[in-house]
This record gives C-alpha cells, structure tokens and sequence, in this order.
C-alpha cells in the first residue's frame, strides 16, 4: 500500500526579481501596470502593512519618547485622557500606579547617568502624574 501512494512535498519556487548582485533575473515574473510605478518594496502589500504606511514613520527612540509614551499610557488610565481606539475615558488607578511606579524605578535607576534636560523631564512628568493620581484616588 506504501508503495503505490505517491509522496507528498512541496516545491519552492524562488520569485525574487534581483540576484544577490542586484541584477534583473531574466526568469523573474514580469511586473502588473499597477507596481511598474513603484519601486520594489515601496508601497504597503497587505492591510497591516497598509495601515503602518498611512501611520508615517515612528519617533525615534529615546528617553525623552519613551518617558513620554510612559506618561501618555498612565493619563490614560487615569481617565485624564481618552483611549486612542475607544475615545473613551476610563480610570484605572491600579495600572496607572504601576505606570508611574515604573517611572520612579526608572528615575532611581538612572540617577546620575542622565542630562540636565532629562533629569527634568522625568522629575516634571513624575510629579504631575504623582499629582493628578493622588487626586484621583482622594488619598
């Protein structure tokens, strides 16, 4: 019985367009009019990929964009401003706290390898989120 069925595989098939030295196959399939325009891998080729290409290129990261993606997730969850995909508000003191804990791990941490303009970012955003929390939980 094994011998009479035929085995089963898959075939790869290689669709890349360039060889490794940049050259033009001269096997490789030949472009739609809608691509001809584009360079290759210069436009989204799925929705994901379609939506991150509307969404434009990320900040570059540094202290400064993390502390304040930090700061924007715990005004989030302290109700102080809406859900980026809900528009709404809601309040979570418990996430928030953690948010803001996390921040003064990170300023205890880095205590003396940071520049004068980041040492101020980080006690500023601390404090006004140590204050708007305390406000919050009435404490």
């Amino acid at each position: 019985m094994a011998e009479n069925e035929e085995e089963k595989g898959f075939v790869i098939k290689d669709r890349r367009r360039f060889t490794e030295d940049a050259e033009v196959k001269e096997d490789a399939p030949r472009e739609s009019a809608e691509t001809s325009d584009q360079a290759p891998g210069a436009g989204p080729q799925t929705a994901s990929q379609e939506e991150d290409y509307a969404r434009g290129p990320l900040p570059e990261v540094t202290l400064a964009t993390f502390v304040f993606s930090l700061s924007s997730s715990a005004l989030v969850h302290l109700g102080e401003i809406p859900e980026p995909e809900t528009n709404r508000t809601n309040v979570d003191l418990t996430i928030a706290k953690q948010i803001i804990d996390t921040l003064g791990m990170l300023q205890e941490k880095t205590k003396g390898n940071l520049d004068h303009d980041e040492e101020n970012l980080l006690r500023s955003v601390l404090y006004d989120l140590r204050m708007r929390y305390v406000q919050k939980s009435g404490k």
